[in-house]
């Protein structure tokens, strides 16, 4: 495809203010964006937001509804959603990667709309049947099509009032009656009860529940996955024995109904017992197709790497919105200058402003590569594992390592995203504490990314148990490569703070262990400054190897490289900041010059990006009916718009209708 045909699937912005910083860059901001994103899911988003632009059910609001009103909203706007048939039907004959790719470029899409939108559709569509296909058989097709079809709305109840990380430890039984040939759900107490199911609330009427499995024997057998009842649904009432509620309001994302059920001896078919991994005889004898029963735990929660793919899109996307407002308004926002009395200039020119900000543009571009590299390597997996005749068993071969980089790269984005919204906000200043800057909205719709899906803290846990194990195995087994750099372990140690690290952690379990400490005991003291730190590192290191390797490709134009280095090497260099303290630690540097290198690096490629910043911003943001944001509107119009919203936000020059109320006692004895 020609240069300018490729352009064509972006909109042009219109000219203003902001041209004065856009004619500095030496580059097109839209071959930019067409290296940080592939160009027809470009097309596929654009295409989106053209057709949601003409419903006034996805208007932005202009003052926060009501808690009711906005799950009302994003219900209505999950049926509308599905009446536009965004996805064209041959979409769903493709093949398993394109499929997926492109009904993930959908929810993108969405997301940056109406974040409770999507992860609705995303938690009762997506996850609901991903989980069911990686679960169930052929007996359960009928309720997979029902859910696909949005003929009944679902929910995944996982988590429960006293535990959450260690679902092991999860207390709704499912006991099988032999007699009856049903499984008997029980809810021991309140702390057993499922919460913070999302879709729950008010509008589910099937989930898939999460229980331990008995036989009547009174085995354990482990947590299993059912498909639930939960309501008729159509009437929404709840079924006898089932006792469901709403949690109440939360900080954000309150158009999700998450909600709370408890069940009382409440009975199932044996055929709603997701049987992929293991089943229930009619005579009541359990069979697994798994010898041991963490192999069967993990084969049922590997359905939920594509979860966290799918909040890492979604969050850097986040990521970017908050960049771009930041960096659109430092280009418009003027104070002080070189003379006192001369002109002021824009606060993008203070260096001090260029360090807080242009980190997290830079963070925004790498990070949208490495999540759309990572998102390659899972959908292509399990692709080639639908193509083979073992391909259940040749997904989980590989499922450690995916998991681990997955649980690894998940706190990376999703802290990334959450320290950018707060730094941006700070900032706009005072300006930037306005509903219509957008910038709280994007806060408290993100913030639970941190938590769901996997605490973030108990995700990285996780990495780093793999990743020490690979460190100890004379063989590395790293089928994706993601961390086959182990095999130069005795290079590394002499100079590579990353698997010095590594040899860290792993020494410190192991002399712990040595003075009769237990490996659960020796692991948890590490986790704090060491493990934390080994699986940081290791997300950064796929972040900056991903982007490296995209701009490396043939397709990137001359002119586009050196920006794009400066892009890497201020990403690369905060990188290597925020883990100063471990360098100096560990004994890889000592006195100021390795400081005085990395740190004195940084400043400067912040001082070469200013001039490309507002380009690379407008390549990362949306149309701004979507960014939505009073600040960084791409007419560059700022105090204009501003005076808009002043202006025109309702009642704002009407006197109070409680203004006698108000009027002080002795005034009012006086009237």
């Amino acid at each position: 495809m020609p240069v300018e045909e490729e352009r064509t699937v972006i909109p042009d912005v219109p000219r203003g203010p902001l041209c004065a910083y856009r004619s500095k860059a030496q580059f097109n901001w839209k071959d930019f964006r067409l290296v940080l994103e592939d160009k027809e899911l470009v097309k596929i988003k654009y295409d989106i937001w053209r057709r949601l632009e003409r419903e006034s059910l996805f208007a932005p609001v202009t003052s926060t509804l009501s808690v009711d009103q906005q799950k009302e909203r994003a219900a209505r706007q999950v049926n509308r959603v599905a009446d536009l048939e965004l996805a064209p039907a041959e979409i769903y004959s493709k093949p398993y990667k394109y499929r997926v790719r492109y009904l993930m470029s959908i929810n993108e899409a969405l997301h940056a709309v109406c974040p409770s939108l999507s992860v609705k559709i995303a938690l009762g569509v997506g996850l609901f049947t991903n989980s069911l296909l990686a679960m169930g058989t052929e007996r359960h097709q009928e309720i997979y099509n029902q859910a696909w079809n949005r003929e009944i709305i679902t929910c995944l109840a996982i988590t429960e009032v006293s535990h959450g990380s260690n679902t092991k430890r999860c207390r709704t039984t499912a006991t099988f009656d032999p007699a009856t040939q049903e499984f008997i759900i029980h809810t021991p107490d309140f702390e057993a009860a499922k919460c913070w199911v999302g879709n729950l609330g008010k509008t589910a009427s099937m989930a898939l529940l999460f229980a331990i499995l008995y036989t009547a024997d009174g085995e354990n057998h482990g947590l299993q996955g059912f498909l639930v009842p939960i309501r008729d649904p159509k009437t929404l009432l709840p079924y006898p024995g089932v006792t469901v509620g709403d949690i109440g309001e939360k900080i954000g994302l309150n158009g999700i109904d998450n909600g709370f059920v408890m069940f009382n001896h409440y009975r199932i078919p044996r055929e709603n017992l997701l049987n992929r991994t293991g089943d229930v005889t009619p005579e009541g004898a359990y069979e697994s197709t798994f010898s041991e029963p963490g192999k069967i735990l993990g084969a049922v929660l590997e359905s939920f790497s594509a979860g966290r793919l799918g909040i890492m899109q979604e969050s850097s996307n986040t990521l970017s919105h908050a960049a771009v407002i930041a960096v659109r308004y430092a280009a418009l926002r003027q104070q002080f200058g070189v003379d006192r009395n001369g002109p002021e200039q824009s606060i993008i020119e203070y260096q001090l402003h260029q360090w807080r900000i242009f980190p997290y543009l830079a963070a925004a571009c790498v990070l949208k590569v490495s999540v759309f590299a990572m998102t390659e390597i899972y959908l292509e997996t399990v692709q080639k594992s639908q193509a083979e005749s073992n391909g259940f068993e040749l997904l989980t071969q590989i499922v450690s390592e995916i998991h681990a980089l997955v649980s690894s790269s998940k706190p990376l984005v999703t802290w990334t995203a959450r320290d950018a919204i707060q730094e941006s906000r700070e900032a706009c200043g005072g300006h930037g504490y306005l509903r219509s800057a957008n910038l709280g909205e994007l806060r408290n719709n993100h913030d639970p990314s941190c938590t769901y899906e996997g605490d973030n803290n108990v995700l990285g846990q996780q990495a780093s148990n793999w990743l020490i194990r690979q460190w100890k195995n004379a063989k590395v087994e790293s089928p994706v490569g993601t961390a086959t750099f182990i095999t130069r372990r005795d290079a590394i140690l002499s100079g590579d703070y990353e698997t010095l690290l590594r040899s860290g952690v792993s020494l410190e379990s192991s002399e712990s262990s040595k003075a009769g400490v237990d490996m659960f005991t020796a692991r948890n003291n590490c986790q704090v400054y060491r493990a934390r730190d080994l699986s940081r590192a290791y997300a950064e290191y796929y972040a900056l190897e991903s982007f490296r390797s995209r701009c490396a490709r043939d397709d990137v134009k001359d002119d586009l490289k050196p920006v794009l280095f400066r892009v890497y090497l201020i990403y690369g260099m905060w990188c290597l900041d925020r883990h100063m303290t471990t360098f100096y630690a560990g004994s890889f540097a000592k006195g100021s010059a390795f400081a005085d290198a990395v740190r004195g690096t940084l400043l400067r490629m912040c001082g070469e990006l200013k001039d490309s910043a507002v380009a690379i911003a407008d390549a990362l943001a949306p149309p701004d009916w979507v960014l939505n944001s009073v600040l960084a509107k791409s007419d560059g119009r700022l105090y204009e718009n501003i005076q808009s919203v002043f202006m025109t936000n309702p009642g704002a020059l009407e006197r109070a209708s409680w203004w006698k109320d108000v009027i002080p006692s002795k005034l009012k004895s006086k009237l």
